[in-house]
């Protein structure tokens, strides 16, 4: 799906908070604008949708990528399952509903939800789901669009049920021959990944070079 239809103002035209536009739909063509322009939603409670491209941006860069020797003792010894797109209305789900420290309430709205899971049926939205039986204890959705992924949430259930999602994700991406992953932002938990900030130009030039390619 490649498309003309551009809603958005130029990326550049953010604010110094990132906010760059509010308002729009979370319709599939609206949310594929944004993502090849490096653009998310990011509901706000009382207001209307807003838009951003943050001046700093959280990429993980394969080669940076850090796996702790515990995480790896864990991996060898564990029997959970590791699957792709089995069931992203329960992963987007169940990240909606795990508590955030220091936030009340979450941005993963009910519009969210049936915005993204129309995106999903529609090729461009995907999950990762970790298994316990038949148990789901972690997973992490986000948008594949024109060779850039960009992860939205994640959640886990048990401890590194949403760590092994990740790792997973990045071995997919890899063998598709991608060599980084946009996390918007970069959370403790992504740092010790070897997640970083890159200014926005930076990030745009990477979008644009991997459209080209």
């Amino acid at each position: 799906m490649r498309t003309a239809y551009n809603p958005f103002p130029d990326p550049e035209h953010a604010d110094d908070s990132g906010l760059l536009c509010i308002g729009g739909a979370l319709d599939v063509k609206t949310l594929y604008a944004a993502y090849t322009r490096g653009i998310f939603p990011w509901p706000h409670q009382g207001t209307p949708l807003l838009w951003f491209t943050p001046a700093d941006r959280g990429v993980l860069d394969f080669e940076d990528l850090h796996i702790a020797r515990s995480l790896k003792r864990f991996m060898r010894g564990t029997e959970w399952q590791l699957t792709f797109d089995q069931d992203f209305a329960a992963v987007i789900r169940a990240c909606s509903a795990v508590p955030r420290p220091g936030q009340e309430g979450t941005w993963i709205t009910d519009e969210m939800i049936a915005g993204y899971t129309a995106f999903h049926e529609a090729g461009f939205a995907h999950s990762v789901e970790c298994w316990h039986g038949d148990q789901l204890v972690g997973g992490i959705y986000g948008v594949f669009v024109q060779d850039i992924f960009s992860a939205e949430s994640m959640f886990h259930l048990q401890d590194n049920a949403s760590k092994l999602c990740l790792l997973a994700l990045v071995e997919r991406l890899k063998a598709r021959g991608l060599t980084w992953l946009d996390v918007q932002m970069v959370t403790p938990t992504l740092e010790a990944f070897g997640a970083k900030e890159i200014p926005r130009d930076e990030f745009l030039e990477r979008i644009a070079a991997a459209h080209a390619g």
